[in-house]
């Protein structure tokens, strides 16, 4: 686990050392002090972005996208058509409980043989979700492991199932949930990329409706690629 100053920090996501140190005095940036001086690991900073990647806001995506372009800048810009398989989607997903999405949502991403090991992705899953729920109010899940696991994956992708009702996922004040997508990525630049892009997504109501009308994967295809397109 690598393990960053402040000053590096403030670089990573091209803050002022001034501000970094606020955010990390106000408890918004986590981290711990070691000798009087800040330490913060990569992990910790990796669950920020992606707990900011949650949000809703679309000013709050475009600002953790741009920490990310600007970290990564020759990193070509994942287009969400090409991630998901029609193996790996399933309209309707037979599912009725959290365990039972994860086991269904695992099982799916497995038919594509790009996944190796579906029990040992579960129990990653699983383990995400008692951290930190991955649903959203709007009824989406973004499905993932708290860190990518390359060693059992054959490529990186997207799975997606949307059950015909939306049930208990965790979703903050009680949402229900009812779209699911599991994000397998072989890093964490691309994983974090591909959350920031799926984040745009869901905050666009007219994206959100077609997730929810869409009756095959030609369909959802067809969705994904026009947002792709326009959002290019």
């Amino acid at each position: 686990m690598e393990t960053f100053t402040l000053e590096q920090v403030a670089v990573y996501l091209h803050l002022t050392p001034a501000q970094t140190l606020r955010l990390a005095e106000r408890g918004k940036l986590p981290g711990r002090k070691v000798s009087s001086e800040w330490r913060f690991t990569d992990e910790q900073i990796h669950d920020w972005l992606e707990e900011r990647l949650g949000l809703s806001a679309v000013e709050d995506l475009a600002e953790v996208e741009a920490v990310l372009e600007r970290r990564h800048p020759a990193m070509e810009e994942p287009k969400l058509a090409s991630l998901a398989p029609e193996a790996a989607t399933a309209i309707p997903l037979d599912a009725r409980t959290r365990r039972s999405v994860v086991d269904a949502m695992a099982t799916l991403a497995a038919q594509t043989g790009w996944l190796w090991d579906p029990d040992a992705m579960t129990a990653a899953l699983l383990e995400r979700e008692t951290l930190h729920s991955t649903a959203l109010d709007v009824g989406v899940a973004f499905l993932h492991p708290r860190r990518p696991m390359p060693h059992i994956l054959g490529d990186t992708f997207l799975a997606f199932g949307r059950t015909p009702q939306g049930i208990p996922f965790g979703g903050p004040r009680g949402a229900l949930t009812d779209c699911f997508f599991l994000i397998l990525a072989l890093d964490d630049a691309v994983h974090l990329k591909i959350l920031a892009r799926l984040s745009r997504l869901v905050v666009d109501p007219a994206c959100l409706a077609g997730l929810r009308s869409a009756s095959s994967h030609a369909e959802l295809i067809e969705l994904l690629r026009e947002f792709d397109e326009r959002d290019a």
